[in-house]
Protein backbone atom coordinates (compact mmCIF):
# COMPACT_ATOMS: atom_id res chain seq x y z
CA UNK A 1 0.00 0.00 0.00
CA UNK A 2 2.88 2.29 0.85
CA UNK A 3 4.44 1.56 -2.54
CA UNK A 4 1.21 2.45 -4.31
CA UNK A 5 1.00 5.73 -2.43
CA UNK A 6 4.59 6.50 -3.37
CA UNK A 7 3.92 5.81 -7.03
CA UNK A 8 0.77 7.93 -6.90
CA UNK A 9 2.66 10.79 -5.32
CA UNK A 10 5.36 10.50 -8.00
CA UNK A 11 2.81 10.41 -10.85
CA UNK A 12 1.10 13.65 -9.85
CA UNK A 13 4.08 15.94 -10.53
CA UNK A 14 4.85 14.15 -13.82
CA UNK A 15 1.25 14.45 -15.01
CA UNK A 16 1.15 18.07 -13.96
CA UNK A 17 4.35 18.74 -15.90
CA UNK A 18 2.96 17.07 -19.01
CA UNK A 19 -0.28 19.04 -18.77
CA UNK A 20 1.71 22.23 -18.39
CA UNK A 21 3.81 21.39 -21.46
CA UNK A 22 0.66 20.66 -23.50
CA UNK A 23 -0.93 23.94 -22.42
CA UNK A 24 2.25 25.84 -23.22
CA UNK A 25 2.49 24.19 -26.68
CA UNK A 26 -1.16 25.02 -27.38
CA UNK A 27 -0.63 28.62 -26.30
CA UNK A 28 2.45 28.87 -28.51
CA UNK A 29 0.54 27.51 -31.53
CA UNK A 30 -2.24 30.06 -31.00
CA UNK A 31 0.31 32.85 -30.68
CA UNK A 32 2.06 31.76 -33.93
CA UNK A 33 -1.22 31.71 -35.85
CA UNK A 34 -2.14 35.16 -34.56
CA UNK A 35 1.25 36.51 -35.66
CA UNK A 36 0.89 34.96 -39.10
CA UNK A 37 -2.60 36.37 -39.58
CA UNK A 38 -1.30 39.78 -38.50
CA UNK A 39 1.51 39.65 -41.07
CA UNK A 40 -0.88 38.62 -43.85
CA UNK A 41 -3.35 41.39 -43.00
CA UNK A 42 -0.52 43.94 -42.84
CA UNK A 43 0.85 42.82 -46.21
CA UNK A 44 -2.58 43.05 -47.83
CA UNK A 45 -3.03 46.56 -46.45
CA UNK A 46 0.35 47.63 -47.88
CA UNK A 47 -0.49 46.15 -51.29
CA UNK A 48 -3.87 47.88 -51.25
CA UNK A 49 -2.25 51.21 -50.35
CA UNK A 50 0.31 50.91 -53.16
CA UNK A 51 -2.43 50.04 -55.66
CA UNK A 52 -4.52 53.02 -54.52
CA UNK A 53 -1.56 55.40 -54.81
CA UNK A 54 -0.79 54.12 -58.32
CA UNK A 55 -4.42 54.55 -59.36
CA UNK A 56 -4.57 58.09 -57.95
CA UNK A 57 -1.28 58.96 -59.66
CA UNK A 58 -2.64 57.65 -62.96
CA UNK A 59 -5.82 59.75 -62.58
CA UNK A 60 -3.79 62.81 -61.62
CA UNK A 61 -1.55 62.43 -64.68
CA UNK A 62 -4.62 62.04 -66.90
CA UNK A 63 -6.05 65.27 -65.45
CA UNK A 64 -2.82 67.15 -66.17
CA UNK A 65 -2.96 65.88 -69.77
CA UNK A 66 -6.61 66.84 -70.21
CA UNK A 67 -5.69 69.41 -72.88
CA UNK A 68 -4.57 66.64 -75.24
CA UNK A 69 -6.82 66.67 -78.35
CA UNK A 70 -9.09 63.76 -79.21
CA UNK A 71 -7.36 60.97 -81.11
CA UNK A 72 -7.98 61.11 -84.88
CA UNK A 73 -10.05 58.23 -86.24
CA UNK A 74 -9.20 56.36 -89.41
CA UNK A 75 -11.16 57.27 -92.56
CA UNK A 76 -13.17 54.68 -94.47
CA UNK A 77 -11.07 51.78 -95.78
CA UNK A 78 -11.75 52.93 -99.34
CA UNK A 79 -10.10 56.26 -98.56
CA UNK A 80 -7.07 54.73 -96.90
CA UNK A 81 -5.81 53.19 -100.12
CA UNK A 82 -3.63 50.08 -100.44
CA UNK A 83 -1.54 49.04 -97.46
CA UNK A 84 2.19 49.55 -97.64
CA UNK A 85 2.85 47.51 -94.51
CA UNK A 86 0.90 45.62 -91.86
CA UNK A 87 1.98 44.66 -88.37
CA UNK A 88 0.49 42.49 -85.64
CA UNK A 89 1.91 42.84 -82.17
CA UNK A 90 1.60 44.85 -78.98
CA UNK A 91 1.20 48.52 -78.14
CA UNK A 92 3.43 49.33 -75.14
CA UNK A 93 2.45 52.93 -74.49
CA UNK A 94 3.18 56.54 -75.45
CA UNK A 95 5.34 59.27 -73.95
CA UNK A 96 6.34 62.83 -74.65
CA UNK A 97 8.82 62.55 -77.53
CA UNK A 98 12.39 62.04 -76.34
CA UNK A 99 11.31 61.43 -72.72
CA UNK A 100 10.80 57.70 -72.40
CA UNK A 101 9.47 57.83 -68.82
CA UNK A 102 7.03 60.73 -69.28
CA UNK A 103 4.04 58.46 -69.88
CA UNK A 104 0.93 59.81 -71.63
CA UNK A 105 -2.27 58.30 -70.23
CA UNK A 106 -4.95 60.69 -71.55
CA UNK A 107 -7.25 59.62 -74.41
CA UNK A 108 -6.55 55.96 -73.66
CA UNK A 109 -2.91 56.16 -74.78
CA UNK A 110 -1.76 54.74 -71.46
CA UNK A 111 -3.52 51.40 -72.00
CA UNK A 112 -1.24 48.61 -73.17
CA UNK A 113 -2.90 46.20 -75.58
CA UNK A 114 -2.66 44.09 -78.68
CA UNK A 115 -2.39 46.19 -81.82
CA UNK A 116 -2.85 45.87 -85.57
CA UNK A 117 -0.97 48.53 -87.58
CA UNK A 118 -1.65 49.40 -91.22
CA UNK A 119 0.54 51.92 -93.03
CA UNK A 120 -0.84 53.56 -96.19
CA UNK A 121 -0.24 56.75 -98.16
CA UNK A 122 -2.83 58.42 -95.94
CA UNK A 123 -1.12 57.57 -92.67
CA UNK A 124 -0.97 54.95 -89.94
CA UNK A 125 -4.11 53.19 -88.65
CA UNK A 126 -3.77 51.62 -85.18
CA UNK A 127 -6.48 49.12 -84.24
CA UNK A 128 -6.42 48.00 -80.59
CA UNK A 129 -8.81 45.28 -79.39
CA UNK A 130 -10.18 46.30 -76.00
CA UNK A 131 -8.77 49.84 -76.22
CA UNK A 132 -9.24 53.02 -78.26
CA UNK A 133 -8.25 52.84 -81.94
CA UNK A 134 -6.54 55.86 -83.45
CA UNK A 135 -5.16 57.16 -86.72
CA UNK A 136 -2.00 59.15 -87.42
CA UNK A 137 -2.36 61.14 -90.66
CA UNK A 138 0.69 61.11 -92.91
CA UNK A 139 1.15 64.84 -92.27
CA UNK A 140 1.40 64.10 -88.54
CA UNK A 141 4.11 61.46 -88.80
CA UNK A 142 7.56 62.65 -87.76
CA UNK A 143 9.64 59.51 -88.10
CA UNK A 144 10.39 56.11 -86.60
CA UNK A 145 13.33 54.45 -84.90
CA UNK A 146 14.39 51.31 -83.07
CA UNK A 147 14.77 51.57 -79.31
CA UNK A 148 14.69 49.40 -76.21
CA UNK A 149 12.35 51.10 -73.76
CA UNK A 150 9.28 53.28 -73.39
CA UNK A 151 6.83 54.14 -70.59
CA UNK A 152 8.51 51.83 -68.09
CA UNK A 153 8.73 48.89 -70.53
CA UNK A 154 12.28 47.75 -71.28
CA UNK A 155 13.13 45.23 -73.99
CA UNK A 156 16.30 44.15 -75.74
CA UNK A 157 18.19 46.70 -77.84
CA UNK A 158 16.18 47.37 -81.01
CA UNK A 159 13.26 45.31 -79.70
CA UNK A 160 10.85 48.25 -79.84
CA UNK A 161 9.51 50.17 -82.83
CA UNK A 162 9.00 53.78 -81.74
CA UNK A 163 6.91 56.02 -84.01
CA UNK A 164 7.08 59.77 -83.42
CA UNK A 165 4.01 61.81 -84.37
CA UNK A 166 2.26 65.10 -83.78
CA UNK A 167 -1.03 65.45 -81.90
CA UNK A 168 -2.10 69.07 -81.53
CA UNK A 169 0.95 70.93 -80.30
CA UNK A 170 2.45 67.86 -78.62
CA UNK A 171 5.10 65.58 -80.08
CA UNK A 172 4.53 61.95 -79.06
CA UNK A 173 6.52 58.72 -79.11
CA UNK A 174 4.42 55.55 -79.36
CA UNK A 175 6.06 52.16 -78.82
CA UNK A 176 5.09 48.97 -80.63
CA UNK A 177 6.57 45.49 -80.77
CA UNK A 178 5.76 43.24 -83.69
CA UNK A 179 5.16 39.53 -83.27
CA UNK A 180 8.03 39.31 -85.77
CA UNK A 181 10.49 41.91 -84.47
CA UNK A 182 12.90 41.30 -87.36
CA UNK A 183 10.58 43.42 -89.52
CA UNK A 184 10.98 46.57 -87.40
CA UNK A 185 13.71 47.97 -89.65
CA UNK A 186 11.39 47.78 -92.65
CA UNK A 187 8.88 49.91 -90.75
CA UNK A 188 11.51 52.49 -89.86
CA UNK A 189 12.39 52.86 -93.54
CA UNK A 190 8.75 52.98 -94.72
CA UNK A 191 7.69 55.57 -92.14
CA UNK A 192 10.78 57.59 -92.96
CA UNK A 193 9.81 57.72 -96.63
CA UNK A 194 6.31 58.84 -95.69
CA UNK A 195 7.41 61.43 -93.17
CA UNK A 196 6.61 64.96 -94.27
CA UNK A 197 8.78 66.79 -91.73
CA UNK A 198 11.92 65.41 -90.16
CA UNK A 199 12.21 66.29 -86.49
CA UNK A 200 15.35 65.05 -84.70
CA UNK A 201 14.45 63.33 -81.45
CA UNK A 202 16.96 61.92 -78.96
CA UNK A 203 16.67 58.23 -78.28
CA UNK A 204 16.81 56.76 -74.83
CA UNK A 205 20.33 55.44 -75.40
CA UNK A 206 21.57 58.92 -76.46
CA UNK A 207 20.05 60.47 -73.33
CA UNK A 208 21.76 57.84 -71.19
CA UNK A 209 25.15 58.42 -72.83
CA UNK A 210 24.79 62.18 -72.44
CA UNK A 211 24.13 61.77 -68.72
CA UNK A 212 27.44 59.97 -68.33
Amino acid sequence: MSSLNSLSNLAHPVAGHLVGLAAEQKSQDVTDWAARVGWVVGLLLVIGLVYWLMREGWKWRGTLQGDLPELPQAPDPAELGPARLRLSGRYHGSTTAGQWLDRIVARGLGTRSRAELTLTEQGLAVVRPGASDFFIPAAGLRGARLDKGIAGKVLTEGGLLVITWQLGDRLIDSGFRSDHAAGHSTWVEAVGRLTSVAVPVKTQSEDTEGAR
